[in-house]
């Protein structure tokens, strides 16, 4: 006979009641705050001003800032549950919160200095301050060693020139996380982080992105002219950007997967809902299998994307390694995403190609999730090294 076997200790599969109230709270807000006005948004391109501040005001801007810096001190989990319940209402809204919470604040928090801590934490966390983050370039996108453009000091200060792309935030941000190399030949050991502030001199954001979905993130591209930045403003040490950089965006990977979540949920819920009421041949279109069928995957799918989401923010909660895991749950939630999309437009026929209906943005909102962050491309080539031990 087999042995009983004593239960392990693990993470639960169930959310702590921490957990489960921040998910009533924000859902609520979301669906009553966020999701009215999501279409306006998506339409005029505006940034989503009215939903920054009703965000700063419940803490949703500094989920897991430390609470000595003004934020709300909760974990990764958390950070990943508030994320998917505002991108199922509003996915511009979603990412603006994800680049607030991953790409700006949580460098600051593990690489800033005190005195930089204590400058910015508590006004990008009351919402004061909206933050960006700036890596691509024209010329280097996937490849960000091949950036090109060049920082040199001179004196307490570093002069910045180049310019930078496809930067979320860039219309309501006024400070922003900016990479630029001290010599490409130097590779990565030359990559500099730098804290830019909108008002500095040589600092200029430049055109707003006319873009397929999630039009109200404000998305821009920026320009250095010989840039000036204070010494103290360097984030980390000269050379340790590229460091930064692959943190940074491990973290921000758990980001987008949850707003890619929140995106496939939505469209999921519609999808059933509109096919449990709307009558064709006598009866709901849900009775039929084809329909049922497109309704499992989705279910299914959404729920894998959770786990995987979850599992990887378990690991970076409990101080190990998790960029795998991240890159997992980022390739499965946004291809989930995309999918979703796709069916639900499907299931509701016409009318799913109608902006009368919210799918259609849904499926565009979805695609940006395949692309930034790392494309899904990208993303394989992440996994396969740490399956290779090239990790």
């Amino acid at each position: 006979m087999m042995e009983t076997m004593a239960p392990t200790t693990g993470p639960s599969f169930d959310l702590s009641e921490e957990h489960k109230m921040l998910a009533d709270m924000v859902r609520d807000f979301a669906t009553n705050q966020l999701a009215p006005r999501a279409a306006h948004y998506d339409r005029t391109c505006e940034f989503p001003w009215d939903n920054v501040k009703a965000m700063a005001e419940l803490g949703l801007l500094g989920v897991n800032v430390p609470d000595a810096y003004g934020g709300a001190g909760m974990d990764n989990i958390a950070y990943t549950i508030a994320i998917e319940e505002i991108s199922r209402a509003c996915a511009s809204t979603g990412v603006v919160a994800a680049v607030q919470n991953g790409l700006v604040n949580s460098p600051l928090v593990r690489f800033g200095t005190e005195e930089q801590k204590k400058k910015f934490l508590p006004r990008l966390v009351s919402g004061e301050v909206v933050g960006a983050y700036s890596l691509t370039e024209p010329g280097s996108g996937s490849d960000a060693v091949a950036m090109s453009t060049r920082a040199r000091k001179e004196g307490d200060k570093y002069i910045l020139n180049g310019t930078k792309c496809w930067v979320t935030n860039a219309t309501g941000a006024s400070l922003f996380i900016v990479y630029a190399t001290l010599d490409p030949a130097l590779k990565s050991k030359g990559v500099c982080a730098f804290i830019i502030e909108k008002s500095f001199p040589g600092f200029t954001v430049g055109k707003h992105e006319e873009v397929m979905g999630v039009r109200a993130s404000g998305t821009c591209e920026l320009m250095l002219d010989n840039c000036e930045v204070p010494a103290e403003n360097l984030l980390g040490g000269e050379g340790d950007g590229f460091k930064i950089a692959l943190a940074t965006l491990d973290g921000g990977r758990l980001g987008i997967a949850a707003q890619a979540v929140g995106i496939a949920q939505a469209a999921y819920d519609y999808a059933l809902k509109y096919t449990q009421e709307r009558q064709q041949f006598g009866k709901p279109i849900s009775s039929f299998q084809l329909i049922q069928n497109k309704l499992v995957e989705m279910a299914v799918n959404i729920e894998a994307s959770r786990l995987l989401l979850h599992k990887a923010a378990w690991l970076r909660d409990q101080g190990r390694p998790f960029s795998k895991e991240a890159s997992m749950a980022k390739l499965f939630a946004s291809e989930t995403a995309m999918k979703a999309g796709i069916e639900a437009v499907q299931c509701l026929g016409g009318y799913g190609y109608s902006k009368e209906y919210p799918v259609e943005r849904y499926f565009r909102d979805a695609k940006i999730t395949q692309i930034y962050e790392g494309t899904s491309e990208v993303q394989k080539i992440v996994i396969a090294r740490h399956l290779l031990g090239q990790g």
